[in-house]
């Protein structure tokens, strides 16, 4: 069986390596070397952010229990980390707009290294207090540095196309390479070198430093509103405006919502999912194939993103149909097939469908991180940009949360069911945020036609 993994692991590399290096000319974007040393020097800084949290996830939960905290008091610390990051979270994640973005990223760097501090400690306080400093740096981090590389990309004049060339290989090495490494590397530190749990997060502190240096030393900063005046209360009205006023902006919300809602429940469940009744399954190996798949999806965008005939807008109403029924499958595998095994065996044939479906989603994850990166760039106004970001992850937090604290109210099949929902819904929100864009552009043709139509004919009438 062992060797049945390394066989998908495998062929799945092997997949991602084929699509980076087939990319032909029409797959590519063609660059300036500045933007390329720009670029660059972002990756570096997302990665080195990303493993910062990467290497914290595997053993979070691991070291509460060592320390000897139950189930509900390890979930109340996970539930105040997202209750955080969507109070705290949103007011620091806002201020970015107006104190600076660049600030905004050396604070996630700051509250994100005080967390990993405070897991030294047993005391159930002090790891509450890091659980809110993780709460607010997670906000942050799904904010302010994409709201910076957007207003620099900008403000150094690059083609508005080359941003999904960036976003694509963020995710690509962010959210896959540098994952899996993480993952391989945290193991190492906590069980083959015997330094312990703890091992991991003094390792993500130690990354998260060398980013801040380089953030201080390389980044210039930029803002959102640079009016003097405003206060936070003001900026909050402003984002809250641009929502209600925008259906764009509202469809955006409401779809990042539902998809990653549906996400962060699945990390929750595709462990009891695929091991019902405690089956032997290498939890870290299937791990690693997700963030795999999450690769392959995330080559699939570049290439998506490099044609500039394809919208991102059509091709994501297909990826939220696909990765909705990719998790309606512990549904209907539960009725046609057998899903649990015995105690310490192995995983049975519905485990295998359901590991393929759950690999798909994956990908489909790796397809949505850029291709949603990519429409918040091109409907989110500049001056409140983090503002709104964070706007949308209050829905979020508070789904998570609920679903936290009620995981044990509902059986399995149902929870995968209502993902599946939400994802179609997401799926139908997606469709009329295309005719609604579509609309949009057909409207701003039409008035710029006329504007140089009155050019032409001003010189004749005067």
């Amino acid at each position: 069986m062992e060797v049945f993994y390394y066989m998908v692991f495998g062929g799945l590399a092997m997949v991602v390596a084929l699509l980076e290096l087939s990319k032909t000319s029409k797959d590519r974007i063609t660059t300036s070397s500045a933007f390329n040393s720009f670029k660059n020097n972002y990756l570096v800084v997302y990665s080195l952010m990303m493993a910062g949290d990467w290497l914290q996830g595997p053993y979070v939960y691991y070291l509460y229990s060592k320390y000897g905290f139950l189930k509900g008091e390890i979930g109340r610390l996970f539930i105040a980390g997202f209750g955080s990051s969507m109070l705290f979270g949103t007011i620091v994640g806002s201020l970015a707009d107006k104190q600076g973005r660049k600030r905004a990223c050396i604070t996630y760097c700051i509250c994100y290294i005080l967390s990993c501090f405070t897991k030294h400690s047993p005391e159930y306080k002090v790891l509450m207090v890091g659980r809110i400093l993780g709460g607010i740096a997670t906000s942050l981090l799904f904010s302010a540095f994409e709201s910076w590389l957007v207003a620099e990309h900008n403000k150094r004049g690059f083609d508005a196309q080359w941003l999904s060339l960036t976003f694509s290989k963020a995710i690509f090495l962010g959210n896959g390479l540098v994952a899996i490494i993480s993952g391989l590397f945290a193991n190492l530190l906590a069980d083959n070198l015997g330094f312990g749990p703890v091992a991991p997060f003094d390792a993500a502190a130690c990354f998260l430093a060398i980013g801040m240096v380089i953030i201080f030393s390389s980044w210039g900063e930029n803002y959102g509103d640079p009016s003097d005046g405003k206060s936070l209360l003001a900026q909050f009205k402003v984002a809250a405006v641009a929502i209600a006023s925008d259906e764009k902006i509202a469809l955006l919300g409401a779809i990042q919502s539902l998809f990653e809602g549906s996400m962060y429940t699945f990390v929750f469940l595709w462990t009891p999912a695929l091991s019902p009744n405690d089956e032997d399954i290498p939890h870290g190996f299937i791990f690693a194939t997700f963030m795999l798949s999450s690769m392959l999806g995330s080559s699939i965008a570049s290439r998506l993103m490099a044609r500039a005939t394809l919208k991102v807008e059509s091709y994501m109403q297909l990826v939220f149909a696909i990765s909705a029924f990719t998790l309606l499958l512990p549904v209907i595998t539960n009725f046609l097939v057998a899903t649990g095994g015995v105690k310490g065996g192995s995983m049975p044939l519905g485990g295998w469908i359901q590991l393929f479906g759950f690999c798909t989603f994956e990908s489909c994850v790796g397809i949505f991180w850029p291709s949603i990166m990519k429409m918040r760039s091109q409907y989110i106004p500049e001056e409140a940009r983090s503002t709104i970001m964070n706007f949308f992850r209050i829905p979020l937090n508070i789904f998570v949360c609920i679903v936290l604290y009620n995981v044990n109210a509902f059986p399995i099949t149902v929870m995968f069911g209502m993902c599946s929902i939400f994802l179609f819904m997401a799926a139908i929100l997606q469709k009329r945020l295309m005719v609604v864009a579509e609309s949009h552009r057909s409207k701003s043709q039409d008035w710029t036609a006329l504007r140089e139509r009155n050019g032409e004919e001003e010189p004749l009438n005067a």
